[in-house]
């Protein structure tokens, strides 16, 4: 008995001792990680910290986590994060899911009540990589369930069901990235400014619902970024969407313009900070113009807005629509673009007709350098329409 007692005894000594290497291993993995996370996301600009770390090396907590991007003087508490099924990838790191806990942060008489937020299929790239991509933190799809602001315990503003989706770019392609929110609502009936406030309650939007949808795709070796969609649908009113492509926008851009950033926010307030806004006006140079447009399709809006500029001046919704018509070529004119001009005016003249859509779209013949925007914007504004190559259509699909 005694000799299975001395032998149990020195299985279990083993044991533990073959654990206390082991767990070191784990801790050294987990604080590796997390300071991988934190050079990572400082890097981007934001400072990230923690109060302790609990699991093990492929699923862990990091706990009291804190964030603070440069531009921010207060530090944002976010609570624990939870990272599951991490593992190592060509010297960095994977992470199946990364989620935070839900939160609440109160300031200057505003709470911001935020879900639980999940980030899914994480890359961490390694530390002093060559690869121009090794500061970026890639995912392939995030999601919020609910975020909602309140102001004197009344919803000023929520939103539902956010999620990205991302295709990293590998084998030369493209990122590709699409997402929105399922519905979001506002109640407007909590603006102030009296003149504000008679507008909404006139068109009728004291409470506003809607929907949000994007898509768009990132080129790192030439930096060309592209928003194909960027829509904000507000029911029984209209839809505002936006569009841009534009080049240059480099990982090597990403980081000197991160860079600038960070300088100009150690500075402290009251500082003359012209010089870094001049920087940052030629790092901008390094950009290139594609195209953009903006557009708005109409769902009672323009009619509601008609009726309450002909009720406020005595007059019927017609007649405001007809001067409206007549005022666009005078206000056009100083542009020094009658074709232009001309167009414009028959788009709008289209639209209050029959109000369906309208669009300002800016595609040049060929892309254009900021820096040559920025020129003709101070040297001659009256052919910066030409150069952008500026439409403008009504009712078109």
């Amino acid at each position: 008995m005694t000799s299975h007692r001395s032998t149990f005894g020195k299985l279990a000594l083993s044991t533990f001792l073959l654990a206390l290497p082991l767990n070191a291993a784990f801790a050294q993995d987990t604080t590796a990680v997390a300071n991988r996370l934190k050079s990572l996301m400082a890097a981007q600009g934001v400072e990230f910290g923690w109060t302790g770390i609990s699991g093990d090396s492929s699923s862990m907590v990091l706990q009291g986590v804190t964030v603070k991007p440069a531009a921010e003087n207060d530090t944002l508490a976010i609570g624990d994060v939870t990272l599951q099924g991490i593992g190592e990838a060509n010297g960095g790191y994977t992470i199946e899911t990364a989620s935070t806990q839900g939160f609440t942060h109160s300031q200057d008489g505003a709470t911001v009540d935020i879900s639980p937020f999940t980030m899914h299929g994480i890359t961490v790239p390694p530390e002093g990589s060559d690869d121009p991509m090794s500061t970026i933190m890639m995912y392939r799809s995030a999601e919020l369930a609910s975020l909602a602001v309140k102001v004197e315990d009344r919803t000023a503003f929520s939103m539902e069901n956010f999620s990205v989706q991302v295709s990293p770019p590998a084998d030369g392609q493209a990122m590709t990235f699409s997402g929105g929110a399922e519905k979001f609502t506002g109640d407007l009936s909590l603006v102030e400014d009296p003149q504000s406030k008679a507008v909404i309650d006139a068109l009728g939007y004291q409470t506003i619902s809607g929907h949000l949808a994007m898509a768009g795709s990132w080129q790192p070796s030439d930096g060309k970024m592209t928003l194909s969609k960027y829509d904000i649908a507000v029911d029984n009113a209209g839809k505002f969407g936006m569009t841009f492509d534009i080049s240059g926008y480099t990982p090597d851009f990403v980081k000197s313009l991160q860079e600038m950033q960070k300088r100009i926010a150690a500075q402290p307030d009251g500082d003359d900070k012209s010089a870094e806004g001049m920087a940052i006006l030629g790092l901008l140079q390094q950009l290139t113009f594609n195209g953009a447009s903006i557009r708005f399709d109409d769902a009672s809006l323009t009619g509601k807005v008609l009726d309450y500029v002909a009720g406020q001046q005595g007059m019927k919704a017609k007649d405001v629509a007809n001067q409206a018509k007549a005022i666009v070529p005078f206000g056009m004119a100083q542009l020094n673009n009658p074709e232009l001009t001309q167009q414009v005016a028959a788009a709008v003249s289209a639209y209050l007709d029959n109000p369906k859509s309208i669009e300002i779209a800016a595609h040049p013949a060929s892309p254009v350098p900021f820096a040559l925007i920025m020129a003709g914007a101070m040297a001659n504004p009256q052919d910066l329409t030409k150069t952008l190559g500026v439409q403008v259509k009504a009712n078109a699909d």
